[in-house]
């Protein structure tokens, strides 16, 4: 399995993807919104540098993204007031992947998922 820094110095192409509830919320955004406009940028950078987020400690790690996803790494992308996206980042035949799981709309909803 390659590590984060091989997406990068082997210049593997990257696919940003999302979970089900994820492409939901996103699909059901208006395009001229400042959400949309917001999330949208946060994966044009995720997709230049999936090593972008926050590395969330394995035994903070919900449980259910271990088993929905299978996951392996688990990152938190910071976007404003409070809101938050939960990817992981993996590889697929020399593909890389970030696939967003979930995106939070407050820090109390994020707390609550990860039980803080």
């Amino acid at each position: 399995m390659l590590n984060l820094s091989d997406f990068i110095l082997n210049r593997l192409e990257i696919k940003v993807c999302g979970s089900p509830k994820f492409m939901e919320f996103y699909g059901a955004l208006s395009k001229y919104s400042d959400l949309y406009k917001e999330i949208d940028n946060a994966l044009d950078l995720l997709k230049e540098d999936p090593d972008r987020g926050d590395r969330i400690q394995r035994d903070r790690w919900p449980k259910c993204y271990v088993q929905a996803f299978n996951v392996q790494t688990l990152f938190r992308f910071e976007l404003r007031e409070g809101r938050r996206l939960i990817y992981t980042v993996y590889t697929k035949n020399e593909i890389g992947y970030c696939n967003i799981l979930e995106i939070f709309p407050n820090h109390k909803e994020y707390d609550k998922r990860f039980g803080y």
